[in-house]
């Protein structure tokens, strides 16, 4: 084991990668010699060059597009498209041809290829780059979706992500960037996806989470416990397609009651899907109505006290869990 970042784990699980599979290769904007605005490629260009870290021009409907037929020819693309706000750009090329693709040519193509892409909150950049948006790609059949929340599981669900006949889009947090865990050397490291991981267990309150907030629901369920004997079990999905029912039906069992919490919007977000999964096949385990504790429905400011006056607070975490009490 090794103390990584989470953007050093995503670093050198592609520099790992890219030395296995000669096919495997890098491109997005600013990926080369800046090693990318984050440094999750930095120093893959002196190692690889510039024939397998591209620099690319600023077109994501160019760079998406240029992936999906490289993909076609047997390479496996890792795409950088810097933040997923401008995947929007893009929404043609991933929706339309790389999600369709294995579906459209009766599997005799496939397109093995990651689609990294930073989004939330917590660097003040305001309305047009820190947005969530893993509902909209969640809800595209023929697309895989990663929403690691620390650096083991970014570098064992990309490394599966890489390896992958599926297009999959991977989304990082960008307020993650600088945080630090143990990480696995072995390069051999997957994580599989559809697989959740209980966080911290619990008896009383299911709170399914995601991102920043895993370890923030931690720390107010450990002062719940400690102030009031509630016993708050923490569940983090890992993958939102595929995604662990299992490990959720379980959990509600146990506890009977659900709390979700997300940065993303509340209308329409994941929360929603997995409260409805909740009630359609997990009803009769439910002791009270499912809570969730999401972003006010309104552009994310500029100004970081806005910003947090936006997104779900300690607070208004704990006041979820003790509402669904």
């Amino acid at each position: 084991m090794a103390i990584k970042t989470y953007a050093n784990a995503i670093r050198d699980c592609i520099a790992q990668e890219m030395r296995l599979y000669p096919n495997v290769f890098v491109m997005g904007e600013d990926v080369g010699l800046q090693g990318g605005i984050f440094g999750c490629t930095r120093g893959l260009y002196n190692e690889f060059g510039a024939e397998r870290v591209v620099d690319t021009p600023m077109s994501e409907c160019s760079i998406v597009g240029a992936a999906i037929g490289a993909a076609y020819m047997g390479k496996r693309p890792i795409v950088e498209l810097m933040y997923v706000d401008f995947s929007l750009l893009a929404f043609d090329q991933l929706l339309n041809t790389a999600a369709k693709a294995r579906y459209m040519f009766g599997e005799q193509h496939y397109v093995p290829m990651v689609f990294r892409m930073q989004q939330g909150i917590g660097r003040a950049n305001g309305p047009n780059h820190s947005q969530s948006f893993e509902s909209m790609f969640c809800h595209v059949p023929g697309l895989k979706v990663c929403i690691p929340s620390n650096p083991a599981d970014a570098a064992g669900l990309l490394r599966s992500a890489i390896r992958s006949l599926d297009p999959v889009v991977f989304l990082e947090h960008k307020a993650l960037y600088a945080t630090k865990s143990e990480v696995p050397d072995d390069s051999e490291f997957m994580i599989p996806f559809g697989s959740a991981k209980i966080v911290r267990e619990g008896t009383d309150v299911t709170i399914y989470t995601n991102f920043t907030y895993v370890q923030r629901c931690v720390k107010v369920a450990d002062r719940l416990e400690k102030e009031r004997g509630i016993s708050c079990e923490v569940i983090d999905p890992r993958t939102m397609v595929p995604f662990d029912k299992k490990t959720l039906l379980n959990s509600l069992k146990k506890t009977g009651k659900l709390i979700i919490v997300h940065e993303a919007w509340k209308p329409m977000g994941v929360g929603a899907e997995i409260a409805a999964i909740a009630a359609e096949e997990g009803f009769s385990y439910l002791k009270a109505p499912v809570v969730r504790v999401c972003s006010k429905h309104q552009c994310l400011p500029f100004n970081l006290d806005l910003e947090n006056a936006v997104v779900p607070q300690d607070k208004e975490i704990e006041e979820g869990i003790l509402k669904v009490m």
